[in-house]
């Protein structure tokens, strides 16, 4: 995604920041807990395609287990921190989704995902995206995370406890651990 970053003053109403996605729905906005918002295009079809193919992998493994929801990239969290962010692909569970009335799921949930997956696309930079994972996502309550880089194939296990595992090659697999029983992500799969 290309980021253009615009400073503004934060909204008094996040209802407002809502109206103003839904106006450009054609872009992929987020804010920082700064009230930086980066604006983006969507995915290239090359990304489009390795998300829809974890997408894929998350969804049947939650359609057997039965103990969550996964959301798509499409969806936008409104985060602890007062930040709006989009992951790749996610996950939470049942008892959270079901803490929340059918307003705050109908817009932007004020909540923040169990598991979330971030795929580098060939406009991210990995820093700013690691920094989003360490600091959006770990840092407002994600149990764990994967940053996933398929030009490199490297991924990045983020976990709530602040340790974080370098995996080189897309010859093994990542595993849901405590927070997704029983789901592994074989990695070949993300070989183009």
């Amino acid at each position: 995604m290309e980021v253009i970053e615009l400073k503004y003053k934060p909204l008094s109403v996040d209802e407002n920041f809502y109206e103003f996605c839904s106006e450009n729905d054609e872009l992929k906005i987020e804010r920082g807990s700064d009230g930086t918002i980066y604006v983006g295009l969507g995915s290239g079809g090359t990304t489009g395609m390795l998300n829809a193919t974890i997408s894929y992998w998350l969804m049947h493994w939650d359609l057997s287990s039965n103990l969550g929801h996964v959301f798509d990239s499409s969806t936008t969290f409104c985060l602890p921190n007062s930040s709006i962010r989009s992951p790749s692909a996610s996950w939470l569970s049942s008892d959270n989704w079901n803490a929340l009335n059918e307003a705050e799921k109908a817009k932007f949930p004020p909540i923040c995902p169990d598991f979330v997956i971030e795929l580098l696309s060939p406009h991210d930079e990995l820093k700013t995206i690691q920094k989003k994972v360490q600091e959006e996502w770990i840092g407002n309550g994600c149990h764990l995370a994967w940053l996933i880089d398929p030009d490199t194939e490297t991924a990045y296990v983020y976990r709530s406890n602040g340790e974080v595992d370098t995996i080189k090659g897309f010859d093994q697999q990542l595993s849901g651990e405590n927070v997704l029983p029983g789901f592994e992500f074989d990695l070949s799969e993300l070989k183009i």
